[in-house]
């Protein structure tokens, strides 16, 4: 029996095959659990009106995601699962936990070719998912991939939180191939990112720690610099 245990302290840190660590919003929760062999970061979020789950990224270890999801009868009702992106580090375990839960499946269409099951629900730029009573909003972010989505959650009662799968990371944009695709991540990042969201915004990537955007902002300049 695989067990997750839940810390209520959330600093943006876990570690692989540790702790899942818990955030609590008015609501919503965000979870994050480190799974698999690349330290891949997925986040269940549950409304906290409703029970409604949506689960960022399954990307490995059903087990331990079915764990965090729980056994028992209250358990949330697992909805949607989102996808940001076709590397498959990220969809591991997408056929499994979708299909025991029976969720409904999202991802951006120009990545949806390589995934193992074929999207419920193809997402573009400004299109918004449900999480029980609260939205996110689906913001796309070419380079690392075709279709690589990040999901804004406005908080009504806080500041922004932002699911950037491999596109935005503390320290810079996801990797990419060309020199072509690194500008353009870049732009959207700066303009889709950091152009329409404030400082407070709390960022969480596909791997590794969080951060905001404004640790990060002073920073763009040099990634240009810097290149792909």
């Amino acid at each position: 029996m695989w067990n997750v245990n839940v810390v209520e302290s959330y600093t943006g840190h876990v570690e692989p095959g540790g702790d899942a660590a818990r955030r609590t919003l008015e609501a919503l929760t965000v979870t994050k659990l480190s799974v698999g062999p690349m330290d891949n970061n997925a986040y269940l979020l549950v409304c906290r009106a409703t029970n409604e789950a949506l689960l960022v990224d399954a990307a490995n270890d059903p087990e331990r995601l079915s764990d965090l999801i729980g056994h028992a009868e209250d358990r949330p009702t697992l909805r949607t699962i989102v996808t940001t992106h076709q590397h498959g580090d990220h969809w591991q375990a997408l056929g499994a936990v979708a299909g025991a839960n029976g969720a409904y499946t999202a991802a951006h269409p120009a990545d949806a070719g390589p995934l193992p099951v074929p999207p419920d629900h193809l997402v573009e730029h400004g299109d918004t998912l449900s999480v029980g009573d609260s939205t996110l909003e689906v913001i796309h972010l070419r380079g690392h991939t075709p279709g690589s989505i990040a999901l804004l959650y406005r908080d009504p009662a806080g500041h922004p939180h932002l699911f950037t799968g491999d596109s935005l990371f503390p320290g810079g944009v996801g990797k990419t191939n060309s020199a072509e695709e690194f500008r353009s991540l870049l732009d959207d990042v700066e303009t889709r990112v950091f152009g329409e969201l404030p400082d407070e915004t709390w960022f969480y990537p596909g791997h590794g720690d969080d951060s905001t955007l404004g640790a990060q902002r002073s920073k763009l300049p040099e990634w240009r610099e810097r290149g792909w």
